[in-house]
This record gives C-alpha cells, structure tokens and sequence, in this order.
C-alpha cells in the first residue's frame, strides 16, 4: 500500500519501513499535533493530505536505537489500542 515494509499487531499496521527512507507511525490521532510539536516527526501525506494518526519520520532522526524505539512503542501502543482485524 505504503511501498515499504509494514509490522502489524494484530492486524492493525503499527510502523512501516517507507520505501522513501525513515519509517511511518501510527499515533493516536489525539497526540498528532504535540508529537509534530515536540519531535522531529511530520504529518504523513497522501493526495495532497495529512493523514491524521499519521506521522513521518526520517532518517536522520533514527539513528540512534532508543529513538527507533520510541516511535516503535507509539506505534505498537496505538494498533494495540484498536480493535483486531481478522
């Protein structure tokens, strides 16, 4: 969908690996606006519109393992939030 790798819990993406480089994360679409705030994180794009519960990271700001894992754990706590996919 995204053209990259995605993890999922239980059916739910969480993160995914973007074919642009840095990595996509599913957020609470409540904590969007303050994680793009405070971080180094974007508003995912598509069509010309920001996705909410979506964000972008790049590269560069994922050097560092505890930075990947941060976005990591947001990611797997949002999906886990949801309800399961079948």
């Amino acid at each position: 969908m995204f053209g990259g790798l995605a993890f999922l819990v239980r059916g739910n993406m969480a993160v995914a690996a973007s074919g642009q480089g840095g990595i996509m994360v599913r957020v609470d679409p409540q904590e969007s606006e303050t994680l793009v705030e405070n971080t180094n994180a974007h508003h995912m794009v598509m069509r010309g519109s920001p996705m909410r519960g979506w964000l972008r990271v790049a590269p560069e700001h994922l050097r560092a393992s505890r930075e990947l894992a941060r976005w990591v754990e947001l990611g797997m706590t949002c999906a886990r939030s949801l309800p399961a996919k079948r």
